[in-house]
């Protein structure tokens, strides 16, 4: 399975929200980044901390598909 049909299957419920999870950090690291006002470096560093966290975690988030093989809740391929 390559990664175009990978980014095309559904995604689990639980990996949509880490998603939005992952979206809002960045959101909020880039308006914290593009202030218009000066801040701390010590904010801005994080900042960029929290944006290539949160951009990481909506790319696995997005990729990560269910399990097609079945199996039962202890991870054993049935």
């Amino acid at each position: 399975m390559n990664i175009i049909e990978r980014s095309k299957k559904p995604t689990p419920k639980f990996f949509r929200v880490l998603r939005t999870i992952g979206l809002s950090l960045l959101a909020v690291s880039g308006s914290i980044m593009a202030a218009p006002i000066a801040l701390p470096a010590s904010i801005v560093t994080i900042a960029g901390y929290v944006a290539v966290a949160g951009g990481v975690i909506s790319a696995v988030s997005q990729v990560t598909v269910e399990d097609s093989l079945g199996g039962d809740s202890s991870g054993n391929i049935k």
